[in-house]
């Protein structure tokens, strides 16, 4: 079964010979920095390989939460929920944007104490953040079988649908000058005198001072041709959606055993709570070193496997020209097959704790693969080695609800404005320890 499809985006006919800037991918990250150039009246070209939104942005579970994220993404996400409260009014189309509240489930007392410790984090922010538990978290997750003892409720997080949100955002963009290209991939950055003067696409070269990079997972490849050391892995995740369903709760819950949000169509959002894939696969052992400490931090909720995906990324160029056809345009989407294990799981303990969903069917399935950094948060940063690159991926998972932000705090980087949110903990120098790697270097 194919993946999700997102709304369509007409390309534009005429690739420009000449822009400011140059944004490379069409997810959400992408499609929300082309946004936010264009209103400050920056030239800006938006090329992406495929469709607008066609893998991950399309592909996630469709959470805007500020609930249990990295306290270093904090600020950047109470700007991003900021700027989805008025995104549909800004761009005139539809996300389907809800601030409907998201609730993280408590398996016992451990968890309820590590759920306690992370509201501290938000503490002043005026976000109503609370633990909840009884009659309250009943009445929010209404018809609900479960035992929890409690669990962390987020009233400012809400939803929004992915296969409408990146598309929506793109056409924004063009509506105040952006050109949007689509199916065409940009295989190079065309250098001089050691900075970007432009790049060079299937189609032909443009000519621009800055490029922004927001690949998602294939930001590390696209780098590597350039000479950039960036470490980043995939990780796979299954989803489903069901038909309709009455009398479910309005409010998204991730537990361990699975998550589940409502749709625009009245359906559900199901996941597993935990249950990622790994995919063995040649960089899983270039970058080893650096990916260690997470793997033994979260190995009860990634499985390992070896797959075919070794063999494809094995054949896969990590060094070309601009003359060369690049593997871009040899995969336009990402679109690999879904876990049955994971949907069997999630599936039946979604059933388990809303007895609702016995009536409900499994409409579709899919997969996405998710772009990961060894720490968890994203690279949103310029590359000191090649002044007039600069890069927005790695989002590890949290891209699609932070999108708005992070395209907001791209721009001001690119432009030189005053930071929306402290770059700092987001700078692609912090995987360097202070000396300059190449990507060549065997990494």
């Amino acid at each position: 079964m194919p993946g999700p499809k997102p709304n369509p985006v007409e390309s534009d006919l005429t690739l420009p010979k000449q822009v400011d800037v140059v944004v490379i991918g069409g997810g959400i990250i992408g499609t929300s920095t082309a946004l936010e150039l264009a209103e400050r009246g920056v030239s800006v070209l938006l090329c992406e390989k495929g469709e607008i939104g066609a893998e991950q942005s399309s592909r996630n579970w469709g959470w805007v939460r500020l609930g249990m994220r990295d306290p270093r993404e904090i600020p950047l996400m109470v700007e991003a929920i900021r700027l989805w409260e008025g995104l549909e009014n800004r761009i005139g189309r539809q996300t389907g944007y809800t601030q409907s509240g998201i609730l993280f489930g408590a398996s016992g007392k451990r968890s309820h104490g590590n759920l306690e410790r992370w509201a501290q984090h938000v503490d002043g922010l005026q976000t109503g953040t609370r633990m909840v538990s009884g009659a309250e978290m009943d009445a929010l997750l209404p018809g609900h079988a479960m035992s929890l003892p409690g669990a962390l409720y987020t009233p400012k997080d809400g939803r929004a649908e992915p296969q409408w949100a990146a598309p929506a955002i793109a056409e924004g963009a063009r509506d105040r000058g952006a050109f949007i290209m689509t199916n065409c991939a940009v295989r190079s950055v065309d250098v001089e005198a050691g900075r970007v003067v432009g790049v060079v696409t299937e189609r032909g070269r443009v000519s621009c001072s800055q490029v922004v990079l927001a690949g998602g997972a294939w930001s590390r490849l696209f780098a590597g041709n350039a000479g950039i050391f960036l470490p980043q892995l995939k990780v796979l995740n299954t989803v489903m959606r069901t038909s309709p369903v009455e009398d479910g709760p309005e409010s998204a819950l991730w537990s361990e055993r699975f998550a589940i949000r409502k749709r625009a169509d009245g359906g559900y959002t199901v996941a597993s709570g935990t249950g990622n894939v790994v995919d063995i696969v040649p960089d899983s052992f270039r970058l080893a070193r650096r990916f260690l400490p997470a793997f033994v931090q979260e190995w009860r909720s990634l499985r390992f496997r070896l797959s075919g995906r070794w063999a494809e990324e094995m054949r896969q160029d990590r060094h070309w020209v601009p003359t060369d056809v690049t593997p871009f345009e040899h995969c336009r989407t990402l679109d690999p097959e879904p876990s049955a294990r994971v949907l069997r799981q999630a599936w039946a303990d979604a059933r388990k704790a809303f007895p609702a969903l016995d009536k409900a069917e499994i409409v579709q399935s899919w997969a996405g693969l998710i772009d990961v950094t060894p720490d968890a948060i994203p690279v949103i940063s310029p590359v000191e080695d090649l002044p007039g690159l600069h890069i927005a991926t790695g989002f590890s998972g949290h891209g699609f609800g932070v999108g708005p932000g992070a395209g907001r705090l791209m721009a001001d980087l690119v432009t030189g404005t005053t930071p929306c949110a402290d770059p700092t903990d987001f700078r692609l120098s912090r995987f360097t320890d202070g000396t300059r790697v190449r990507a060549d270097a065997g990494f």
